[in-house]
Parts: C-alpha cells; sequence; structure tokens
C-alpha cells in the first residue's frame, strides 16, 4: 500500500475514453468480487479505487494493477478457522470477535471520514466492510460513533442468525474500538456528546440503549491490536502483515503444492497400472455390463 492519496481526475484533464472506463470497470469488477467473498486484506484498496469507475485516470489504472500484482503474489492467501499453536490467536478464547475503527476526515475532496468493520468467528473472518460515510463529521469522536453504530446493527443481525442456527456462545456480544472518548460516552451517564448533527446524536443515544440493555457490550482495544485498522487506512508494509495475520488469513501455498503432488503422482499411478496390464484396461472400458464375468465365473 502507499501513503498517497488516489484522488479524482483533475477537471483540467479530458473526460476518459469509453474503452479506458470499460477496462476500470471490469478491473474494479473482479477485485471486488475477491474483496467481498474471501480477501478483507485488500477490501480497503477496492472500496477507494471504485470510486473512480466513471472517469479513470492513468494512476487510477496503475492503482489497480498493483492490487491484481498482490492479489496474483499472494495467491495463497486464505482464511483459516480456528486456533493453531504457532499462532497467537490460538490463546484467545473469544469465539465471535467483533471491531470497529473510524479514520476521521481522510478523504480529501469532500472530507468524509472512512470507517470499517470486522467480525471473526472462531479466528476467520467471516463479515467485513470498508466504505465512506454518508455525512461529513466535525471531530474523530463523531465519526467513530456512526461506525460504531454501523458494526453494531450488523453485530446484532449475526448473533440473532447465530441463534437461529442453534449457535450458541458462551460470551456477550462485544464490540472492540481504539477510540476511549467515544466508548466513554457510551458508558458513562455525565459525560454526553454536545453536536448539531441530528443523526450523530441519534446514533448516539441509540448505541446507549443498547449499552444500558446489554444487548451490545463495547471494548477499548489499543490501535496495535485493532483488527479493523487496515480497512480505513493504508499501512506501511510491516503493519499490514499484522494487520493479515490479526484478521485470520494463513498462506496455503506449501498445502496446495503438496496437494498438487499427491494428485500428479496418483495420475503417474494409474498411467503404470495401465502401461502394465494394458488388455484388462482395455476390455474393461470396451466390454458391457453383460460380457462381464460374473461374480461366480470368477471365482
Amino acid at each position: 500500500m502507499t501513503d498517497t492519496e488516489l484522488l479524482p481526475s483533475p477537471p483540467s484533464l479530458t473526460k476518459a475514453n469509453p474503452s479506458s472506463v470499460l477496462i476500470f470497470q471490469r478491473k474494479t469488477g473482479s477485485l471486488l468480487y475477491a474483496a467481498i467473498t474471501t480477501r478483507p486484506d485488500i477490501a480497503f484498496a477496492v472500496s477507494r479505487l471504485a470510486r473512480f469507475n466513471q472517469n479513470p485516470s492513468e494512476a487510477h489504472h496503475i492503482a489497480a494493477d498493483r492490487v491484481i500484482q498482490y492479489l496474483y503474489h499472494t495467491r495463497g492467501l486464505a482464511i483459516a478457522f480456528g486456533g493453531r499453536t504457532d499462532d497467537t490467536r490460538a490463546n484467545t478464547a473469544t469465539a465471535f470477535v467483533c471491531a470497529s475503527d473510524a479514520s476521521f476526515a481522510d478523504n480529501t475532496p469532500d472530507r468524509k471520514s472512512s470507517q470499517g468493520y470486522v467480525m471473526t468467528l472462531f479466528g476467520g473472518p467471516i463479515a467485513w466492510r470498508a466504505n465512506k460515510q454518508d455525512t461529513v463529521t466535525t471531530s474523530s469522536t463523531e465519526a467513530e460513533l456512526l461506525a460504531l453504530s454501523q458494526t453494531a446493527k450488523e453485530a446484532i443481525f449475526m448473533s440473532r442468525l447465530f441463534k437461529a442456527m442453534t449457535l450458541k456462545l458462551n460470551e456477550p456480544l462485544t464490540i472492540n474500538c481504539d477510540n476511549t472518548q467515544t466508548l466513554r460516552l457510551l458508558k458513562e451517564d455525565a459525560a454526553k456528546l454536545i453536536t448539531k448533527l441530528r443523526h450523530v446524536d441519534i446514533h448516539q443515544y441509540w448505541l446507549r440503549q443498547e449499552y444500558a440493555a446489554k444487548r451490545v457490550l463495547f471494548e477499548w482495544k489499543p490501535t496495535t491490536e485493532m483488527i479493523a485498522d487496515g480497512l480505513t487506512k493504508a499501512l506501511q508494509k510491516q503493519k499490514f502483515r499484522h494487520f493479515v495475520q490479526m484478521v485470520g488469513m494463513v498462506d496455503i501455498s506449501e498445502r496446495l503444492r503438496t496437494e498438487k503432488q499427491m494428485e500428479a503422482l496418483k495420475e503417474m499411478l494409474k498411467a503404470r497400472k495401465a502401461e502394465e496390464n494394458p488388455e484388462i484396461i482395455v476390455r474393461l472400458r470396451t466390454s458391457t455390463p453383460e460380457q462381464l464375468p460374473s461374480r461366480k465365473a470368477r471365482s
């Protein structure tokens, strides 16, 4: 990932030709499929690229090609469920983990904030999202409140889905957040956010209501342990690798290579058997069931 923000094409440039638009839309469409299904590590990058589908520039094409190259070089990454002895996730006892994060006013053209969430079940991600907020907020606390509200709604839906599937979890529904001021507003009666943004105020009181009813709990997590951090901003190489590990993705390239070698070995053994007894193989392939000897005749 790069720290350089992708911006819309400047008005001085001519509009992209239809063929360039079509090629870029095909790129983002393919990337979106991967980001939605099995690759949460590219969700933030693809959400940014999809904003320029109508008028992509050469810089946007280069950025999309970089994501495609990253996918090719990391094609062995897969979602893993369950703890392992060589993974820090093996020491965690929580089965269902929800994490919410926001990046305040990081979109230069309109100064809207980015938000994202990740939900993991038994160590592997089952739901994630990276998107831009619909409204401009005036503080990081307001941005975090909107992100928490989105995450809480999805988490409540997931808990109801688990109940319908008769999947019972031993721990309460808890959402991780790395903003202490936001958590203080939701947990303490004396602390209240004074804002002129009516919809933000509504989200605040709804979250306080759900927390008071114990339907949703909130827990502070440091930014270094926040698994949703990579869905709201571009991370440096080392931090990005840590994010991929925290979100529950592992490299299974060696396993795939071993399985491919086993399949090749099986095909080779079949070919050798065919060479040793070619007449039997030919008779079995060309004979009808009536022509094959019965069990009594063979005994």
